[in-house]
């Protein structure tokens, strides 16, 4: 059998992958760039066929089974971009596929593995206890398991990336990766290496969910208590054992990036280049902040863009809000006719516009001395929100930020 991680298999890999994934071209971004000032690229996985990179790995380590191992039928667990993409490759080969999907797997990336042919069972509120699960089922039917990133096979498949980021941006300088369990992590920043030793990898981790971290920290393979993150497909709390060894030669630092980040990242995404990227492909957008680097060629991964309608809303509403797009403010006013009209011109003159109204009579005993009126209001941003506050002040309304989320 092909040893992996070698230039001979990325090759190899690179010409199998072709057969079913978009070769994803680079994206320049002009905003992030002067934002940053540097020159930011990013590698949209995203509009990868089934929404993410993952079908590149899944693909390639079925392509390297026996047809006897494949007849028996394939198993994985995922949080739903490996179940899509072993599901896919599973129904080009003519195999059979089951995925162990975590209960909390958003109902879009559910479905999506459904329609590729596969047998769906949600276990688990994490991936972790779905994995334990498929390699029980594994043991007990005689399956083949496919690994979601602790395989080397999968890693580099996962590496083709690299490949394509070096054909069109010879002279990159830094590539962010998102890490989960670290399986694209270990075939990009192996493959960078080879073809340029200088170059930087990072990788990014959710703030709570930081598995590579932590064992990189301790020099071994750590496994958190548990892990907390609005970035499900990189929710694990146990890097792969495998893989590891390549990732504490190749990969030059891990970044963190907070849930918050990775809100308002969504809202520049939307606002700024018109695309959807889930939240753990944002991972590598949010880091770019944390870059203390100046004029260097970037580009930063975007995992994946497997986002359901419901979580997409409510991120948007939060990004709004972490913005000062969207606030809510309290005031005081003594409960007679006409209040209400004197506060809605004052807010209006400044072009401020209520969305949402919310008037309490029982705030105080003396509803002649005061009743509460909370007003939700959409703004321009920081200075406007600030402009409005002080207006009111200035009227004498005495202004109480709210938080809420709406």
């Amino acid at each position: 059998m092909k040893k992996m991680l070698t230039l001979e298999a990325f090759e190899e890999a690179s010409e199998e992958v072709r057969k079913v994934a978009f070769e994803t071209k680079l994206i320049y971004s002009d905003f992030y760039s002067k934002l940053t000032e540097n020159k930011v690229y990013f590698k949209p996985e995203n509009m990868q066929l089934t929404g993410a990179y993952k079908l590149r790995g899944a693909y390639y380590k079925i392509s390297t089974l026996s047809p006897e191992d494949r007849q028996k039928g394939l198993i994985t667990a995922s949080a739903g971009n490996h179940a899509q993409g072993v599901a896919y490759a599973a129904k080009a080969f003519g195999a059979k596929a089951v995925i162990v999907m975590p209960t909390t797997t958003p109902l879009i990336k559910v479905n999506r593995t459904k329609s590729y042919g596969a047998e769906v069972i949600l276990y688990g509120d994490v991936y972790d206890d779905s994995c334990a699960k498929a390699l029980e089922l594994a043991e007990e039917k005689g399956y083949t398991f496919i690994h979601p990133f602790d395989d080397l096979a999968v890693a580099t498949g996962q590496g083709t990336i690299a490949m394509e980021i070096f054909k069109e941006l010879p002279l990159v300088d830094y590539i962010l990766v998102p890490i989960g369990g670290g399986g694209l992590a270990t075939g990009v920043s192996t493959l960078a290496k080879m073809l340029n030793p200088n170059i930087k990898v990072i990788g990014v981790e959710p703030e709570h969910a930081n598995c590579m971290q932590e064992s990189f920290n301790a020099g071994k393979v750590i496994e958190l208590e548990s892990v907390s993150t609005i970035a499900d497909g990189t929710a694990v709390k146990k890097p792969g054992e495998k893989i590891f060894p390549y990732l504490k030669e190749n990969l030059d630092d891990i970044i963190t990036v907070a849930d918050e980040e990775l809100v308002v990242a969504f809202l520049d995404m939307v606002e700024s280049h018109k695309m959807v990227v889930e939240n753990s492909g944002l991972l590598t957008v949010a880091a770019l902040k944390k870059l203390d680097v100046k004029g260097k060629k970037i580009v930063s991964i975007l995992s994946g863009g497997n986002m359901d309608v419901i979580t997409m809303s409510s991120v948007v509403q939060q990004g709004l809000i972490f913005r000062d797009r969207i606030f809510t403010v309290s005031v005081l006013l003594p409960d007679k006719p006409g209040m209400l009209s004197k506060v809605s011109q004052v807010i209006a003159s400044l072009n401020g516009n209520v969305i949402k109204l919310e008037h309490n009579q029982f705030v105080s005993i003396n509803r002649n001395a005061a009743v509460e009126l909370r007003i939700t209001l959409e703004a321009f941003g920081t200075e406007h929100k600030n402009e409005i506050l002080g207006k009111l002040e200035e009227e004498g309304y005495k202004p109480k930020i709210v938080r809420t989320n709406i």
